[in-house]
């Protein structure tokens, strides 16, 4: 799926460069697979992976040449979120802005509907 896909979901400009250098340092093209599971401290959490192929109903979101990997279920979770990468003085991480979150804990990763 392109940017633009029915979802709304999308990859950010330095996600999309992080994935990149990260391929390009392991030798090797990866995708950034996003996963909505049940848990943490706010009922819902991210699941971050790499991997270097999608399963048969992944969708696919792309950005200069990058692309990330959404399942079926947890694009519900989704829609209209932004895929990011933030590089900051406590720590650099993947993360989701999320306009479907009522809520979520201090550390992002966890949130509720």
């Amino acid at each position: 799926m392109s940017p633009d896909n029915a979802s709304g979901v999308t990859l950010s400009p330095a996600a999309a460069r992080r994935l990149q250098a990260i391929g390009a340092r392991e030798g090797r093209a990866v995708m950034l697979r996003v996963a909505v599971e049940g848990g943490g401290c706010s009922g819902f959490q991210y699941q971050f992976d790499l991997v270097e192929e999608a399963a048969p109903d992944d969708l696919r979101i792309e950005r200069d040449g990058a692309a990330a990997l959404v399942d079926e279920v947890s694009l519900a979770f989704l829609k209209g979120s932004e895929i990011d990468f933030v590089d900051e003085l406590a720590g650099a991480e993947f993360r989701v802005r999320n306009p479907n979150a009522k809520s979520s804990c201090g550390c992002g990763v966890s949130f509720s509907i």
